[in-house]
């Protein structure tokens, strides 16, 4: 394991680092121009990708915000809508970018506590064939839900959101950026859920370490339109087989690795409950994730929170929104940095 850095990161699993397997196999990588889909190891990472997610096949892309995209694209044409919970990745914070690039107008609807969408909710969301309405051709969906405590949505939901698209020829994406975490918490293959959507886009370079990439499944016909739009998005990729290295690595070692991580989040809700002033459900804490909040008496903000953490400790926590902390654990945080970080907090929270 390489050398962990002094200044220890919570903010995200995004800020992990590739392992020395990683780079090592990135040194050593066989490389080609996949534009010409001539690159082998990018080539094994998206039939890698595909298999695990029981779908034909997978195009590698640069981030999850552009896989969703992607899948916007090639699932829906200008003029149409997709259904969406009003907390969701694709809704929140990808730029609008399916209505500004794709000319497909956001449905939002609310979710649950868990990210969840009311099924009867989705159903009257779907218009009716009228010229006055855009068309209803898409359920954008996420797993886990990282607006919602990472919560890990159970395969049964959508079964259930997937009898209801066939019912009214609507597709289905998953945003799946963490989900082998999802599925780590369930203790379930992650077919168990892909089986129900039409596509998914899974993030390499969250809590999986490569430094880089995402790779977008579905089926054959499916790839072969988002491999257009992903030229058409300035996305096409040459000898990126650098990076796939570090992916299929991902894929198959750090994937299989995740209860750790969750174990880590488990300690530190745990740790936060026994804090005066620490507003805190660890039983919300189901993967990697920890939300919390501080009590209006205690003597600082959660700006001064994270700042103080920062400057005193070397430790680093993000701020969700005006009134809420988070912290997020991945495989570069250690046990014993749980620690320091409850007791840090301990420490400011007394004054």
């Amino acid at each position: 394991m390489a050398a962990i850095s002094p200044s220890v990161d919570f903010r995200s699993d995004t800020v992990t680092w590739p392992t020395d397997e990683m780079r090592a196999a990135m040194a050593a990588a066989e490389v080609g121009d996949d534009v010409y889909g001539e690159d082998p190891t990018i080539s094994a990472l998206e039939a890698l990708a595909a298999a695990m997610l029981g779908k034909e096949a997978g195009l590698f892309v640069t981030s999850g915000t552009q896989g969703n995209l992607i899948a916007a694209l090639s699932h829906a044409q200008r003029g149409d809508e997709a259904i969406m919970g009003e907390d969701a990745h694709t809704y929140c914070w990808e730029a609008g970018g399916i209505a500004v690039l794709g000319g497909i107008t956001p449905r939002p609807l609310p979710t649950d506590s868990r990210g969840r969408m009311d099924l009867d909710q989705i159903r009257a969301a779907i218009r009716e064939d009228d010229p006055h309405l855009p068309t209803s051709r898409l359920i954008l969906l996420e797993n886990s839900s990282g607006g919602n405590h990472g919560a890990a949505i159970e395969a049964e939901y959508f079964e259930a959101v997937h009898a209801i698209a066939q019912s009214h020829n609507l597709r289905v994406h998953l945003d799946g950026a963490r989900l082998f975490n999802a599925a780590t918490a369930l203790k379930c293959d992650p077919t168990a859920i892909t089986q129900w959507v039409d596509s998914v886009s899974i993030c390499l370079s969250k809590g999986l370490c490569a430094p880089v990439g995402s790779v977008l499944v579905g089926s054959q016909d499916f790839i072969k339109t988002a491999r257009r739009n992903r030229k058409l998005l300035g996305g096409g990729l040459r000898q990126a087989g650098v990076l796939a290295a570090a992916g299929l690595i991902a894929l198959k070692t750090m994937s299989q690795r995740l209860q750790d991580d969750h174990d880590k989040a488990q300690q530190l809700a745990q740790g936060l409950a026994t804090i005066p002033g620490i507003l805190i459900n660890p039983a919300q804490v189901e993967t990697n994730m920890v939300f919390f909040a501080l009590a209006d008496d205690l003597p600082l903000s959660p700006t001064d929170l994270v700042n103080r953490l920062k400057q005193d400790y070397g430790l680093h926590i993000g701020g969700y929104d005006h009134h809420t902390l988070r912290a997020v654990t991945h495989y570069w945080i250690q046990p014993e940095q749980v620690e320091k970080l409850v007791a840090a907090i301990r420490a400011l929270c007394q004054g």
